[in-house]
């Protein structure tokens, strides 16, 4: 057990928090039940019941905390989720440099120090735990988990692992061959050729913390010099890592865009695949049978071409980026009737990432419906991270992360797009930590309230 000498800022006791008249929200099955009781005791759902009423001396959710300290909050009907999931992020590029190239190649301690900030804004989004595809390292997440910083639970790929010329090379066709082969490592990725390489690349990540590996197994848009046709790493060299992580008990998620690349990552033991927004119906039922997670990113494509972050690309990447960005919404329709399960993801850089909760919106106008959606990024998202039997649903024994709503998301999945009007209260691990509701205060600093 840490002590309050050692690690002060992780000795805070918790509230003891019972929350009367939710609206519970069910993102398994959609199920909307009123009038529900939540206890939250020690970071977890303690009890939950119907209770028809304000609680009076005799009922069952009394007893519950009897002889206890307990914050008491009448929620009179306001709806509660889960806390959300985004599962691809990048924290270590938050903004604060112009222009795509500034943003990738920030100091590595300015893009420390400004990892907590980032953090918590996506906190204050409803995002209470968030899935890191490459550059995001243990000691944030360390930092995060301990309550250093208010932020959302962090799993961590440590570095995307790429082959020379791929998508995790930021060099340029004119800059230099590295000193030492399969040995760099810079900002979002690292380099690795050949089986014996990805398997050291794999287990020095997890070494370093890395909650799964990241692979890239396709070109990109914001790379340089590959194309996003290319086809990277050999069936060899993907196995190297499925082995490495299989072993550890962990799994592969790869960075693919077209179907010969999804095919390759999938047929050799990855499990999860970023973007895929070229993939076509064979692929897709290779996705399903195979139980493959498919991670879709529209938003980062919209937002990339927007006439508001409209310089943020150069022209040469700004061309790639509209290949893929009409294909996306097809992507996810063919994903959608293959049966494929999707988790939400964004792959915002930089200034860019104010618009993470944007995805809801894409998500809705490629005809997804709100239950889909709502469950990309709550019970399939938890599944993924093989956190399903402690995130992605309010049940007792699963942590008291959840938000609270004035609108009922199933109703009309913008409600979660619109934060600043809907989202009243946010809390992790029983913490209330952002707060715009006037019943509800937030155990760090408060913002405006919301009725």
């Amino acid at each position: 057990m840490v002590t309050a000498s050692i690690k002060p800022w992780a000795s805070a006791p918790r509230k003891r928090y019972r929350l009367v008249d939710c609206t519970l929200i069910d993102p398994k099955d959609g199920g909307v039940y009123p009038h529900i009781t939540i206890d939250l005791k020690d970071g977890q759902v303690h009890k939950m019941t119907k209770l028809n009423k304000w609680p009076s001396p005799g009922d069952e959710a009394l007893s519950w905390t009897q002889g206890e300290n307990v914050t008491i909050i009448n929620l009179e009907g306001k709806f509660v989720i889960p806390g959300l999931i985004d599962c691809h992020v990048h924290l270590a590029t938050p903004p604060g440099e112009d222009g795509l190239k500034g943003t990738l190649n920030q100091d590595f301690n300015t893009s420390l120090l400004r990892q907590p900030w980032l953090a918590r804004q996506i906190l204050r989004r409803g995002f209470t735990t968030i899935r890191d595809c490459g550059g995001a390292g243990l000691a944030l997440k360390e930092a995060l988990n301990e309550g250093l910083y208010p932020g959302p639970r962090l799993f961590i790929s440590g570095h995307g692992i790429s082959q020379t010329g791929g998508h995790g090379d930021l060099r340029a066709s004119k800059d230099e061959e590295f000193a030492c082969c399969g040995g760099n490592v810079k900002g979002l990725g690292r380099i690795a050729d050949g089986p014996e390489q990805c398997l050291h690349a794999a287990r020095e990540e997890l070494r370093q913390g890395a909650d799964f590996i990241k692979i890239m197994v396709s070109g990109g848009v914001v790379s340089p010099t590959d194309k996003l046709t290319g086809l990277q790493y050999t069936p060899e060299e993907i196995r190297a890592f499925t082995k490495v992580a299989s072993d550890s008990g962990t799994y592969v998620t790869a960075h693919a865009y077209t179907p010969s690349a999804i095919q390759n990552a999938v047929s050799n033991g990855v499990l999860g695949i970023e973007h895929g927004n070229l993939i076509d119906e064979a692929t897709a039922k290779l996705m399903a049978e195979k139980g493959a997670f498919l991670t879709p990113t529209l938003i980062t494509y919209q937002t990339m071409a927007s006439k508001e972050f409209g310089s943020f690309l150069p022209p040469s990447i700004a061309e790639k980026n509209l290949q893929v960005l009409d294909a996306g919404f097809k992507s996810i329709q063919i994903a959608d009737a293959a049966g494929v399960t999707m988790c939400y993801g964004t792959d915002l850089l930089g200034p860019l990432q104010v618009k993470q909760t944007g995805e809801f919106a894409l998500r809705k106008k490629a005809g997804l419906s709100a239950l889909k959606v709502l469950q990309s990024a709550t019970v399939n998202a938890a599944r993924m991270l093989r956190q399903e039997d402690r995130l992605g649903r309010l049940k007792e024994g699963f942590a008291a992360d959840l938000l609270i709503l004035n609108a009922n998301p199933l109703e009309d999945i913008e409600v979660l797009d619109r934060p600043e009007k809907h989202l009243l209260a946010v809390m992790k691990g029983g913490r209330v930590l952002t707060s715009a509701f006037s019943k509800m205060p937030a155990e760090t600093a408060q913002s405006t309230t919301i009725e």
